[in-house]
């Protein structure tokens, strides 16, 4: 019995060393993302040749400190000991724009291929891909997330009262069933023990293998599974009062007629954070009513998705929340030569650190056993339930820090932020490769699928298509990507 373990546990070895020894290029061809690359590529050859071309600005912003010289038909100014000049035969103008001077021409340019829409399209692409990279996880594990949507619109809320709020005047007070704050925080405390209490119950019923050590109360299994699932209930809906009387707290008496005045020192820790921990307890919320009471994430994160969404409008009675400081908006927009590199970053950090945690961490290879067998990973000793908690609060906690990223780029929260996200942020994963029976996922797939669904909703704008078809557009290509899914499985299978 001995040796057929050894041997069987040298196969999965043996097969990643014949891997790690194939050519560079054949180990590129035959990576999961390969194909919605080569995808990537053609459709951007496709729209250069099938664009068409437009006449758009080039600008160049000239320092204060630097005064603009006519000579010899060239403008010319000095930075640091720098002369730059510019043909005025080649269409350069000097225009005073409000307190700033700019050197302008017009130049034709093809309507995809140039630098402003290319970059146009990473920064859209980065809201979804950060998120996408989160419901990878959630799909592999044979989870599906619908309040992705809602999670960000009410990450971007609070982010947005907390950036907008004047913290000079004071901290705001907060009161639950007429009591003060500390009425607010006993019905936290109440809802958190009430969670805790419901999982103690649940392990130790689970431990019970006997019908008579159950019984000793009087109670079966089935009864005490029940009584488990209603102290369960009890606790969320305490949270979600909780939060509830927040958010009127903050109608009622948070006064917004200040206007915020912190450094980007203090906006930036407090915008992400505020975000990320909001979404990342309706993101726990989510993975707690899946794993407590035991129904599809299908059904909880749909009554998730329309109870988030109207949460939204709470606080503010529908109305915009904006005029966030200077500093933030101008961290978040920051522009370097042309260029907002800082949403991309973001995408790019959060990408790497997907593809880290899921192919090199303890519990990116528990969420893939999940998806692949979830009988077989509890038997292994994998804390099944703990895994898809943390998977859902970590979905939560990148919504919200896209939306905070959303806060600093269009500088308001607005009730029907995130409409529709859903659709994309899960198409994305399916194209970048996500399989919905579970299992198998990859964040750079999820990322270059964000990139693909936007490149499709820019090659709308650009052809001119009416914008009517995106959503059947969208729904056409998660459809294609799980046929294709399927039917590369099933080859797959039939070469084993």
């Amino acid at each position: 019995m001995e040796p057929a373990l050894v041997t069987q546990s040298r196969k999965p070895q043996k097969a990643a060393d014949r891997t790690s020894r194939r050519p560079l290029l054949q180990r590129i061809l035959l990576a999961q993302e390969s194909g919605i690359a080569l995808v990537i590529v053609l459709m951007m050859i496709l729209l250069t040749v099938y664009s068409g071309s437009k006449e758009d600005t080039q600008r160049v912003t000239v320092p204060q400190s630097a005064e603009v010289v006519t000579t010899q038909g060239q403008l010319t100014f000095t930075v640091d000991g720098d002369t730059k000049s510019y043909a005025i035969s080649d269409g350069w103008e000097l225009r005073a724009v409000g307190d700033k001077s700019l050197l302008l021409r017009k130049v034709t340019v093809n309507k995809f291929l140039n630098f402003n829409n290319l970059i146009q399209i990473l920064v859209f692409a980065s809201f979804i891909a950060i998120m996408s990279v989160g419901i990878t996880a959630v799909i592999s594990t044979g989870g599906i997330d619908l309040s992705v949507g809602s999670t960000y619109a009410i990450a971007a809320l609070f982010g947005a009262i907390f950036l907008r709020y004047d913290w000079s005047s004071g901290v705001p007070s907060v009161s639950a069933l007429g009591a003060g704050v500390g009425g607010w925080l006993g019905l936290v405390a109440m809802g958190v023990v009430a969670v805790v209490v419901a999982f103690v119950m649940g392990r130790k019923k689970n431990s019970s293998t006997s019908p008579t050590r159950a019984g000793k109360f009087g109670l079966s299994l089935i009864g005490i599974d029940n009584i488990v699932r209603l102290v369960l209930a009890v606790g969320v809906i305490c949270l979600l009062i909780a939060g509830w009387r927040l958010m009127e707290s903050v109608r009622d008496g948070w006064d917004m007629t200040n206007r915020s005045t912190l450094p980007i020192a203090a906006t930036l820790p407090l915008a992400i954070g505020v975000c990320c921990f909001v979404g990342g307890v309706a993101g726990w919320i989510n993975g707690v009513m899946i794993v407590g009471l035991r129904v599809h994430p299908f059904i909880i994160t749909l009554g998730t998705m329309a109870a988030y969404r109207g949460l939204v409008a709470l606080p503010t009675k529908a109305q915009t929340v904006g005029d966030f400081p200077a500093s933030y908006q101008g961290f978040i927009k920051l522009d370097i030569g042309g260029v907002n590199p800082v949403p991309v970053l973001f995408m790019v950090l959060v990408a790497l650190a997907g593809v880290f945690v899921l192919s090199r961490t303890v519990i990116g290879r528990q969420v893939y056993a999940i998806g692949g067998n979830e009988v077989a990973a509890k038997y292994a000793g994998i804390p099944v339930g703990r895994v898809k908690i943390i998977v859902y609060t970590m979905m939560g906690a990148l919504a919200g820090l896209s939306a905070s990223l959303y806060l600093g780029y269009f500088g308001a929260a607005e009730t029907n932020a995130g409409n529709g996200y859903e659709l994309r942020v899960i198409a994305a994963a399916v194209i970048g490769g996500a399989s919905l029976s579970g299992g198998r996922g990859s964040a750079l797939g999820a990322v270059l699928g964000a990139l693909l669904v936007q490149m499709i909703d820019n090659a709308m704008v650009i052809l001119a298509i009416d914008q009517n078809y995106n959503q059947i557009v969208m729904g056409g290509a998660i459809i294609a990507a799980v046929v294709l899914d399927q039917v590369k499985s099933r080859l797959m299978a039939g070469t084993r």
